[in-house]
């Protein structure tokens, strides 16, 4: 038995099989749908069932809360229609066209910028066509069946190599073989392109871009992509590491401050060391957004990085900013375990 979804406010329709999420049929039919991790745990795919029921799945509850359920939202990714239902959501426009694939490829460099972060530099098969967006991720398929999920760091335009920035993480074992097995020519396999944390570009609203560590990496391809198409949107990056080390591709930063008029970059430190010998922005990142931003209402923020900071941010920015909740876009860092 299928069911019929009705898309708010575009008025598109799709059809969910027996079994299905409302977010695997969007995906079938080509519907753009927000999402990120596809496991109920990020909460981007979090909308509202306007009309009819849902099986809300299995999820966490810091993704999507009781009252989340009061106010009728549902996690797309988890829920399935028991009917017809009807459901609000701002769909994402490019991915009616874009095919999710399965692919090996070649370690081509391995990049050591700091002591933490390895950028990794992938090489795909010659004959192999591999579209994306700026600001997706790939998941890696490991051989005992686990996937471990990283962004891409490069724009669509320039994508002879396929760029990932991966941070060491004590006992983590994907990011241990990273840094200490792999090698240059060794072979992966992934899938992608996923998620939908993606520039709006129906939009001419400034841009503010929170980034935490190593959540720069999406955000750079953003705005490499928006350097490559001449958009002269105002954005700030706001970038939260702990010391300046962290910073590891200032350089590129540094680039884009000199070639466009339009960017400011904030860099902010949470524990700066003494031999930083730091004078600019200390604590954390959204409340130097915060300070500097008495209202938001006619923004856009897009945040990567860990989720405590992702949720402190939107909670802020919508709470006492005025900044509207569906202006704010988000890839939240999804702990794997090891």
């Amino acid at each position: 038995m299928s069911f019929q979804v009705t898309v708010q406010p575009s008025g598109r329709q799709f059809q969910v099989n027996d079994e299905e999420t409302l977010l695997q049929a969007a995906l079938r039919e080509g519907v753009g749908l927000p999402y990120g991790c596809r496991s109920g745990a990020c909460g981007s795919c979090k909308g509202k069932v306007l009309e009819g029921q849902v099986d809300y799945g299995d999820y966490q509850s810091s993704a999507l809360s009781e009252e989340d359920k009061v106010h009728g939202k549902a996690l797309f990714c988890c829920a399935r229609p028991t009917g017809d239902v009807v459901i609000e959501a701002r769909e994402v426009s490019g991915f009616a066209d874009m095919q999710i694939k399965k692919l090996p490829c070649r370690v081509e460099a391995i990049e050591r910028p700091n002591h933490d972060v390895v950028v990794l530099k992938l090489k795909l098969p010659a004959n192999e066509k591999f579209e994306f967006m700026a600001g997706q991720y790939i998941d890696f398929l490991l051989k005992d069946g686990k996937r471990r999920s990283f962004s891409l760091a490069n724009s669509p335009h320039d994508a002879a190599l396929l760029e990932l920035h991966i941070r060491h993480y004590p006992g983590g074992n994907f990011s241990g073989f990273v840094f200490n097995e792999l090698k240059e020519r060794g072979i992966l396999r992934f899938e992608g392109p996923l998620g939908a944390f993606v520039l709006r570009e129906d939009s001419e609203k400034p841009i503010i871009f929170m980034a935490g560590a190593t959540g720069f990496a999406p955000i750079k391809g953003m705005i490499e992509y928006a350097r490559h198409k001449g958009m002269t949107r105002p954005m700030v990056l706001y970038w939260g590491v702990q010391s300046a080390v962290d910073l590891y591709q200032r350089d590129i930063v540094r680039t884009w401050e000199e070639e466009l008029p339009h960017f400011t970059f904030v860099p902010v430190l949470s524990a700066p060391l003494p031999e930083d010998q730091w004078t600019g922005r200390t604590g954390f990142v959204h409340q130097a957004i915060l300070y500097d931003f008495p209202d938001l209402s006619c923004y856009q923020v897009y945040a990567c990085g860990a989720s405590r900071m992702v949720e402190a941010g939107f909670k802020a920015f919508t709470e006492s900013r005025a900044l509207p909740e569906n202006e704010f876009y988000s890839d939240p860092f999804v702990p794997s375990g090891t």
